[in-house]
């Protein structure tokens, strides 16, 4: 299943997309897509619903982040060798992880912001999962087994604030608009294999990354086990994990975004999303 919330930001209503790609409202089985609407008896109660006598929504409306009511946005860094080469950041022995505050959470096409005296706004495409089932101390054969499904993040980081500001890493990355997710959730049983997608991001129409997900350094499963053992991850939680090479910090020389730019960015099977920068 493809799952979605789509509407006016703070009145979004949860929805899926058919096999056709169309549209239908849930809102009669849920009343939105938080931890609990991500739970295994909800997802089976969803996958069992007769799609075509859901009502149809027309036109083109918003779509917002396809999870709400989230504890915490959890984000693993430099997961793939290239892009902490060039960072000039050694390989990680073991996953970094930090937080993005919830607040930064926004929908795939919304507005990025760029926050006043940022001179250094950066992109980062990303494949994350939402938790479906409660994981504190999961082992990595057991951890995909917590989650609900999979989609793109836009880790959107300000590295001059991140880097140069002091601090941890959530300075830099916490921003509102700094974490479009979505444009849906894509339950796991539609992705045969977490570690085998195609992914990419365009600046004003430019190719700047392409990767995959098979050369992340510590896989789907290491993550979620990993964070696992410091925290106890809810349903609804997000894990975004990390970035193949071309973000704008790694140019030579290094390149950043400007208000008016647009990003667009997309994974195998999981939709794409588009945002425009926007001054704070």
């Amino acid at each position: 299943m493809k799952l979605v919330r789509y509407g006016a930001m703070g009145a979004e209503k949860p929805g899926l997309i058919d096999k056709s790609g169309q549209l239908r409202d849930l809102s009669a089985h849920v009343r939105d897509l938080d931890g609990e609407a991500y739970s295994p008896a909800s997802l089976a109660k969803f996958a069992a619903l007769d799609t075509s006598e859901l009502p149809a929504v027309s036109g083109s409306p918003r779509f917002g982040a396809p999870v709400t009511g989230i504890s915490k946005f959890v984000a693993i860094g430099l997961n793939y060798v290239d892009h902490a080469k060039e960072t000039g950041s050694p390989i990680p022995t073991e996953p970094i992880f930090f937080i993005k505050a919830n607040t930064a959470l926004s929908g795939p096409n919304d507005p990025v912001e760029k926050p006043r005296g940022s001179t250094k706004l950066d992109w980062e495409v990303e494949i994350a999962a939402i938790i479906g089932t409660r994981a504190k101390y999961v082992s990595e054969a057991d951890a995909l087994n917590h989650i609900a499904g999979y989609c793109i993040c836009n880790d959107v980081s300000e590295r001059n604030f991140q880097i140069e500001r002091l601090g941890q890493w959530t300075k830099g990355k916490s921003h509102d608009t700094f974490g479009p997710v979505g444009p849906w959730l894509v339950t796991k049983d539609e992705i045969p294999d977490v570690q085998k997608l195609s992914m990419w991001l365009d600046v004003n129409g430019k190719r700047c990354q392409t990767g995959s997900t098979s050369t992340m350094i510590f896989s789907m499963a290491k993550c979620i086990s990993y964070v696992s053992q410091f925290m106890t991850l809810l349903p609804g939680d997000i894990v975004t994990t990390g970035t193949p090479p071309g973000v704008g910090t790694g140019m030579k020389p290094p390149q950043y975004l400007n208000v008016g730019d647009v990003v667009t960015l997309g994974i195998e099977g999981l939709g794409e999303q588009r945002q425009e920068i926007i001054a704070a």
